[in-house]
């Protein structure tokens, strides 16, 4: 008589996955990560405008609380980039890069004067700019102002900024901005002098500023 077999244990099969459950700081990251592709796209419509269309006057509030205008810096070349404080990536890095590429340029690089021009002036008060410039070189002026000040040197610069609200809140209330991210090179009589990508190297940005820095 056949022995009886028997069958083999029936295997349990795991369930299926669950949705993916993403916390603050996930979500955080992946907007931040969006931003830098939006960037991009504004940067290159930014790149493609006409020189003579970019820049103009400007009346603006300097990381000390006085008033500056475009006049201050007359006879001087002025490196312009626009960002915020609460920048987690683009801005710090590009503002290092500035601030390396200056020291390597050499004795030339104290006819320009680097400038860091908020894009979100509801939270960058003079002292808050100040505070932030300082970390990366005393050689950098912070300018700021009224959003009725700050809108015309956007439009002027063409610079694309407006603020991001992400999916969901981050902590504090936070909050992100999509802006435009070059750096304008502004001779001595405020005309545009060249535009330059800020994922460049310090060597790289360095190299052009002596093509472009008079002699």
């Amino acid at each position: 008589m056949p022995k009886k077999t028997t069958p083999p244990p029936r295997r349990r099969t795991a369930p299926p996955p669950r949705g993916r459950h993403w916390t603050r700081p996930a979500l955080f990251t992946l907007a931040a990560f969006g931003l830098l592709l939006a960037a991009a796209g504004l940067r290159t419509l930014v790149l493609d405008r006409p020189h003579a269309t970019v820049g103009g006057p400007y009346t603006l509030t300097n990381d000390r609380g006085r008033p500056v205008t475009q006049a201050d810096f007359h006879g001087r070349y002025t490196l312009f980039y626009f960002g915020y404080t609460h920048c987690i990536d683009v801005c710090p890095l590009t503002l290092a890069t500035v601030t390396a590429a200056l020291d390597q340029v050499g004795p030339r690089a104290a006819t320009v004067v680097p400038i860091f021009v908020t894009v979100d002036p509801a939270r960058d008060t003079p002292p808050v700019v100040h505070d932030y410039v300082a970390r990366f070189s005393p050689r950098i002026v912070g300018l700021t102002g009224t959003p009725a000040q700050i809108q015309p040197v956007l439009h002027a610069f063409h610079v694309m900024a407006r603020r991001h609200a992400p999916t969901s809140s981050p902590p504090d209330g936070d909050y992100l901005m999509d802006h435009s991210s070059v750096l304008y090179l502004m001779d001595g009589d405020n005309h545009l002098a060249a535009m330059l990508p800020v994922d460049s190297s310090p060597q790289a940005i360095a190299e052009r500023l002596r093509t472009l820095l008079p002699t």
